[in-house]
C-alpha cells in the first residue's frame, strides 16, 4: 500500500460504464480529466467506478460480534476485492471507527437487525415484541446511516416452516415511523406468506426475496422496491434443509424449493424492471471478499447481461446508495482498474490490477 502523496497519478484506458478511451488525472483525492504533466501513470486498462458489496456484515461472524482487529481484516479483504462502499446490512458490533480510515471502504450501515424474540440468529440482532417494533426502528434509523433491516420472516419450531416475524399492521407503523424520519427499510425475507404485508407496508428493498411470485414482482418493479437477492448465499439453502430436515421436514422442503427456483424468480424479477443489487451476505456463514462471484453468478444464472451485472455492483448500486455513481470531473476518486474489459467476461473481477480510494493506491 502506498503512503500519503501529494502528487496527481494518472490512470489510462476505457472508462466504464461510458466505454470511453480516457486519461484520468486523481489529484486531491478526486477525478480531474484536466492533464497534469508530472503525474504518475500508476495503471492502465479498464477503469470501473469502486465496486458496491450492498448486502454485507463488517463486524459479525456466525457467532455474533467481532472486535476491531477482525472487523479491520473483513473491511481490508473486501477492499482488496475491488469492494470500496458497503452497505452494511445488519451489525452488531460498532464499527464507527472504520470511518476515520482512509484506507478502509465506505460502509452505509443498517444498525441492528430487528428480530422477535429467539426468532433469528443468537446474538445477531435486537429481539423484541411486536408492539415494541415502532420504537425500535426508530432507534436504529438514528444508529444506522439512513437504512433499518428487519427480519421479516424465520422458522416457527411451532409451525415447523418459514413463517411472518410481524403483523401486517404493525409492518406499516414501524415502516411509516421510518420513513418519517428520513430512513429507507429492508428485509430479510426467505418465504413468501411475509411478502404482501412487507409490499403493502411501504417496504423499500427486499434482501434474499426468493419466495417472490410474479404479481409481487409486479407490485416491486411498479414502485421500484428494490431486490438484494444474495444469490451466492441462496446456494446454502440445501445445506440449511438437511440440518432441519429431522425436526422440520416441511422446512426443508420448502427450503429446497425456494433454492430450486432461484434463477427462474430472478429472471422473472429482471425482466419486469425489478431494481437488482448485488450483495454477498459475506460475515455470517460467507467469507468476505465474494463480490465478484456475486456479479458472475448475476450475469451467469439470473438472467442479468455482464453490463447490468457489473452495474448492479458498481455505478447503479453507488446512484441507489446516493452516493457519486460516475467517475466525473470532481468525483471521488474511489475506483477499480481491471487488465480486460468485465463486460466482455465478469470473471475478470477477481483480479483487480490496481485499487483507488479516495485518491491513493492501496492495492
Amino acid at each position: 500500500m502506498t503512503g500519503p502523496t501529494s502528487r496527481a497519478l494518472r490512470v489510462r484506458g476505457v472508462v466504464l460504464p461510458e466505454g470511453e478511451h480516457r486519461d484520468i488525472y486523481v489529484v486531491g483525492g478526486r477525478i480531474s480529466y484536466s492533464p497534469v504533466a508530472d503525474a504518475e501513470l500508476v495503471a492502465e486498462g479498464y477503469i470501473v467506478p469502486g465496486l458496491v458489496d450492498a448486502h454485507c456484515h463488517v463486524g459479525l461472524d456466525a457467532d455474533g460480534a467481532v472486535p476491531p482487529a477482525a472487523q479491520e481484516l473483513q473491511a481490508l479483504t473486501n477492499r482488496d476485492a475491488g469492494t470500496l462502499l458497503i452497505r452494511d446490512a445488519g451489525s452488531a458490533a460498532d464499527t464507527r471507527w472504520i470511518d476515520d480510515r482512509e484506507d478502509l471502504p465506505r460502509i452505509i450501515r443498517a444498525g441492528r437487525h430487528i428480530a422477535p424474540t429467539k426468532r433469528y440468529i443468537r446474538n445477531y440482532g435486537v429481539e423484541i415484541e411486536p408492539h415494541e417494533l415502532v420504537e425500535t426502528v426508530a432507534e436504529q434509523a438514528r444508529r444506522g446511516d439512513g437504512w433499518v433491516k428487519l427480519v421479516g420472516d424465520w422458522i416457527d419450531r411451532d409451525v415447523g416452516d418459514l413463517a411472518p416475524c410481524w403483523p401486517g399492521d404493525v409492518l406499516a407503523d414501524a415502516i411509516g415511523k421510518a420513513h418519517e424520519l428520513g430512513a429507507r427499510v429492508t428485509a430479510h425475507v426467505f418465504g413468501e406468506e411475509s411478502l404482501p404485508d412487507l409490499l403493502a407496508a411501504g417496504i423499500d428493498c427486499l434482501e434474499h426475496g426468493t419466495g417472490l411470485s410474479d404479481e409481487l414482482i409486479g407490485v416491486m418493479a411498479e414502485r421500484q422496491v428494490a431486490l438484494v437477492p444474495t444469490r451466492r448465499q441462496i446456494d446454502n439453502f440445501p445445506t440449511y434443509a438437511a440440518q432441519g430436515e429431522s425436526k422440520f421436514p416441511a422446512y426443508a422442503w420448502h427450503m429446497r424449493d425456494l433454492h430450486a427456483r432461484v434463477d427462474d424468480t430472478l429472471r422473472s424479477a429482471h425482466e419486469a424492471g425489478v431494481p437488482i443489487y448485488a450483495g454477498t451476505d459475506a460475515g455470517g456463514v460467507l467469507p468476505h471478499g465474494l463480490l465478484a462471484t456475486e456479479i458472475r453468478m448475476l450475469s451467469e444464472g439470473a438472467g442479468l447481461s455482464a453490463y447490468d451485472a457489473l452495474g448492479a455492483g458498481s455505478w447503479r448500486a453507488r446512484r441507489w446508495l446516493g452516493m457519486p455513481a460516475d467517475l466525473a470531473e470532481g468525483a471521488p476518486a474511489d475506483f477499480v482498474v481491471y487488465s480486460h474489459d468485465p463486460i466482455e467476461d465478469v470473471r475478470v473481477l477477481v483480479a483487480p490490477a490496481r485499487v483507488v480510494l479516495r485518491g491513493k493506491v492501496v492495492v
